[in-house]
């Protein structure tokens, strides 16, 4: 079975990232690659939620994490036994199977206990000296495991501790041999020995086992029928009889009622803990409703992971979705700097100085020959236009605008009505529902030597509904910059039609000495001509922190 590849974007994703994810995985299904999913790290923003729908393309699939789970390495449809079934149905399991570990299950697929091939073989080959005689069993197990059946009386569930005896004596013998011993608890064993059959009829005992297919006399069933004595019938010899009477044990009786278990949802790092922190050899899955999913081992740990990703609009793993550090990365396309840690095999790597990450993909579509179908052409489109604003920004390149002439033949839109349609529909702060989620739309993060600092951006047509905020706003970033221990938390809000940015900013007073650019009031700055993070903002912040 081939790994899922997840291509996927950054969190918080914007429109670049979203739209380049999908348009990337419909490339790589028209390559005839079907396990390539698009997915996403975060919600669609109020553009994106625009372009999906007004395209009318679903949603990608939804991943909070990629953290490796138990279910992402364990091995469904375990060997298991029922609880009712007998060591001797237990030791074939273990032969057949070759697993050391054995759940035991309800009727309901529930475990109830664990049996190892460990605990089975020390009870039967180390038993204690006053427990030689002892077969600890019910009547009803005991016939099945002796291929029997029931010539006087029925077997029942009852567990019941018998003290075996071979009749395999003179009558007076085995007689003197069986004094002292309850009759109750007596489990004879013999062939066609009518003198025996008598004496432990007489006598009482619990059960009668008649070995090699042998039948009571018809004077003797009336008798044990009125003693009301069980006598079972069975096809096999004595000796192996008395093995298997032995192995007539039901497992619910062995099994260790005292076990690891782990829901299939929890991390791997936790089962790797169950398994090496408390030595267990095996640790039982479970699903949600307590049914057992598998049974992981410590090579639970070293399985391959069942899905892989493809990293949009990014490289750097602090923006990946949390838990991308663990898993394999089979490619990587984007716009920005370097700066992801080393990968462990090498790897298909696409950068340019582009300013979109569709413009990258939509040049995969062209090196492979292949015509991107109207809708994904207009989603390539769209993230081109959202991430130049709309071919305004400093980060737009030539490419950037061939690959938009090209796009709108097969989108049959004008770049310039559908980019103004895009940034219209989504401009209004309000439609992120609060401040928290305009800050947190599109935020990354930077590292510059010992700095942390993190920005947000949002493209706004004028300034008014951003100064009925600004408390709020403000707040939110203070909230951020002390949640995640940041040198500034920042936000900046662009007019598209002005060319203008207002950047409102949490973080060192010191900042205001070295800003370089106007401040209309505490915290907040504005910068004229500035429309891109990437090319503008985020260089513009490091080179100024030296100085701080």
């Amino acid at each position: 079975m081939s790994k899922i590849t997840y291509v996927i974007g950054h969190r918080n994703p914007d429109t670049d990232s979203i739209a380049s994810a999908i348009s990337y995985a419909a490339l790589k299904q028209r390559l005839g690659d079907c396990s390539v999913t698009a997915a996403m790290a975060g919600a669609p923003n109020p553009q994106t939620r625009y372009i999906l729908d007004r395209l009318e393309i679903p949603d990608p699939v939804f991943l909070a994490d990629v953290h490796p789970k138990v279910r992402d390495t364990l091995k469904r449809q375990p060997v298991t036994i029922n609880r009712q079934a007998s060591a001797y149905e237990a030791l074939e399991l273990f032969n057949k199977s070759g697993v050391r570990v054995l759940p035991v299950i309800d009727g309901e697929q529930k475990p109830c206990g664990v049996l190892s091939l460990l605990r089975l073989s020390e009870s039967y080959l180390l038993p204690s000296q006053d427990k030689l005689r002892h077969v600890t069993t019910t009547l009803q197990c005991l016939a099945k495991t002796l291929a029997g059946s029931f010539e006087c009386g029925t077997g029942d569930d009852t567990t019941v501790t018998l003290n075996l005896f071979i009749g395999a004596m003179r009558e007076e013998s085995f007689s003197s041999r069986i004094d002292g011993y309850a009759p109750h608890d007596l489990l004879i064993m013999t062939g066609n020995r009518r003198s025996i059959h008598v004496a432990a009829i007489e006598r009482g005992v619990r059960v009668l086992v008649i070995t090699g297919g042998h039948q009571l006399e018809d004077d003797v069933r009336e008798l044990a029928q009125k003693q009301g004595i069980a006598v079972l019938l069975t096809p096999h010899d004595t000796a192996t009889a008395t093995w298997l009477a032995r192995l007539s044990t039901p497992v619910s009786i062995l099994a260790e009622r005292q076990f690891t278990e782990i829901g299939v949802d929890k991390s791997l790092a936790e089962l790797r803990q169950k398994l090496l922190g408390s030595n267990v050899s095996a640790v039982l899955a479970l699903e949600g409703d307590g049914t057992l999913a598998g049974v992981a081992t410590k090579s639970s740990l070293l399985a391959p992971l069942p899905y892989k990703l493809i990293l949009m609009d990014h490289n750097e793993l602090g923006q990946a979705v949390p838990g991308a550090e663990l898993v394999e990365i089979d490619e990587v396309i984007d716009h920005h700097k370097l700066g992801n840690s080393h990968s462990n095999a090498p790897i298909s790597f696409t950068t340019s100085p582009v300013g979109s990450t569709c413009t990258l993909v939509a040049r995969r579509y062209r090196e492979c020959n292949i015509t991107p179908e109207q809708r994904i052409a207009a989603l390539l489109l769209a993230g081109i236009l959202s991430d130049t604003v709309i071919l305004k920004s400093p980060t737009t390149t030539i490419a950037d605008q061939q690959t938009v002439a090209w796009l709108e033949g097969l989108s049959g839109l004008t770049a310039a009505d559908f980019g103004r349609d895009i940034f219209t529909a989504s401009s209004s702060l309000r439609n992120y529902g609060s401040a928290e989620k305009v800050v947190a739309a599109d935020f990354k993060l930077f590292t510059h030597e010992k700095f942390s600092i993190g920005l947000g951006q949002v493209e706004v047509i004028g300034f008014d509904e951003f100064y009925g905020m600004k408390e709020d706003l403000l707040a939110a970033l203070a909230e951020i910059k002390r949640r995640d221990q940041l040198f500034i938390a920042g936000l900046m809000v662009t007019d598209i039609t002005s060319e203008t940015t207002l950047f409102l900013v949490e973080g060192h007073t010191r900042i205001a000495h070295v800003m370089e650019y106007p401040q209309l009031e505490p915290h907040l700055y504005e910068l004229k001509n500035v429309m891109s993070r990437k090319k503008q903002m985020v260089p513009h912040l490091l080179k100024i922190l030296g100085k701080v």
